[in-house]
């Protein structure tokens, strides 16, 4: 053997030892794979949060009153709904890389036509596509953070939920900044995509090839056939995501609506339930190896009743917006904990276990808020709100039927 192929061979075993190691439980775990997920999840968040500041333009160049522009924002959560139903069999075919960096390169191509397109069709099906991209990177990425976590051996999914919390305020503070100093939309999404693509190239090591580890199932192949556990865990997460939807669309007009809140404040009930959210997402795996996860789950759910029935209750405005504050104290580390237990069930593959929680819980901040407002239109919004403590309720005693 000539020394150019010696070196050439030890080049290739060194290659495939490296690809080895990586693959191994404590590759899985390790910093890079760990800095990885967290990116992706900022980036997507960060992508959502820009649409959010480029809504108001989108409605300006189009015309559209509320109604059109109500049934634009739900193409965007139809596009992201449609890909997650099938998104658990895509990614145990095509693994996380694979499919994040689509999914990323999908809503990445759409971001400049949202704050192009002034046709109403167009925008529609750009939103469609849109929403297809970021629901399927939300349920990869998770599916990703799921087997991190459990190489790494201890709670990292709040830390990484909690990354998605921020890039959505990036996203938003930054494209406001961007477009307060002259740059015009379109130019504000080439920034965005610039930093998305960025920051998914420098992670593309750390992406997991593969999309499911059935090695640990006990009983041979998995089943894919969900067990009581996981549709508890699915109906729960609904619940929590409803939770959060009612806050989003319904918090400001409760406030000014039956407080008496001037109209330009209405967002203050939003921001104090955001801004809680981050703080315990970005405490929480250290709450969550303190408590365990299932008084995390038992007392999030007390607390995010108990947010709602001090915003239902109370009088004035003050402790209303506390309220806002005790409801994101309490559901912000709800779903990381159901996805991390979803993960764990052997029943099915864990690609198939977190697409089916992620799926049924988006139903709920999609299908809830509207919900809400049917019951608020038959009775009332006070009737709503306490409907949706009760159900948080659920999440209290449905914590002890789980397995941790």
């Amino acid at each position: 053997m000539s020394f150019n192929n010696y070196i050439f061979s030890l080049w290739e075993n060194a290659l495939s030892l490296s690809s080895e190691i990586e693959n191994t439980p404590a590759g899985i775990g390790s910093p890079a794979k760990r800095v990885a997920t967290r990116t992706i999840f900022f980036v997507t968040g960060m992508a959502v949060g820009l649409w959010g500041v480029l809504v108001p333009y989108a409605q300006l160049r189009t015309h559209s009153q509320a109604g059109t522009l109500g049934l634009l924002l739900l193409c965007l959560g139809a596009g992201s709904l449609l890909s997650m139903l099938g998104s658990g069999k895509i990614i145990g075919r095509f693994g996380c890389r694979k499919v994040i960096i689509a999914a990323v390169l999908a809503y990445c191509l759409m971001l400049p036509l949202l704050a192009t397109f002034s046709d109403v069709w167009l925008l529609a099906l750009s939103l469609f596509i849109f929403g297809m991209g970021i629901g399927l990177a939300d349920v990869a990425v998770n599916v990703q953070g799921t087997m991190v976590e459990q190489a790494a051996g201890k709670p990292l999914m709040s830390g990484f939920h909690c990354l998605w919390s921020v890039g959505g305020i990036a996203g938003a503070g930054g494209g406001a900044l961007l477009l307060s100093l002259g740059v015009t939309p379109r130019g504000s999404t080439f920034y965005a995509i610039m930093l998305v693509i960025l920051g998914t190239a420098y992670s593309l090591r750390g992406l997991l090839p593969f999309g499911a580890d059935e090695k640990h199932n006990s009983q041979g192949k998995p089943k894919a056939r969900p067990n009581f556990r996981l549709m508890l865990m699915a109906f729960m997460a609904m619940i929590c995501f409803m939770a959060e939807g009612a806050v989003l669309d319904w918090g400001g007009v409760f406030l000014t609506r039956e407080h008496g809140l001037a109209l330009e404040h209405a967002g203050w009930g939003l921001a104090v339930f955001a801004i809680a959210m981050s703080l315990m997402r970005l405490t929480g795996d250290a709450i969550i190896s303190a408590l365990g996860r299932k008084q995390v789950l038992i007392i999030g759910g007390i607390l995010g009743a108990a947010g709602y029935l001090m915003v239902v209750l109370l009088p004035g405005i003050i402790l209303p917006i506390c309220g806002f504050a005790v409801i994101g104290t309490g559901v912000a580390n709800i779903a990381p904990v159901l996805i991390t237990l979803a993960g764990q069930e052997k029943v099915m593959p864990v690609n198939m276990s977190v697409a089916m929680v992620a799926t049924l819980g988006y139903l709920g901040i999609l299908g809830g808020p509207a919900l809400i407002g049917f019951i608020a239109h038959l009775s009332s919004l006070y009737m709503a709100f306490s409907l949706v403590a009760a159900a948080l309720l659920f999440i209290t005693f449905g914590a002890g039927k789980l397995k941790y």
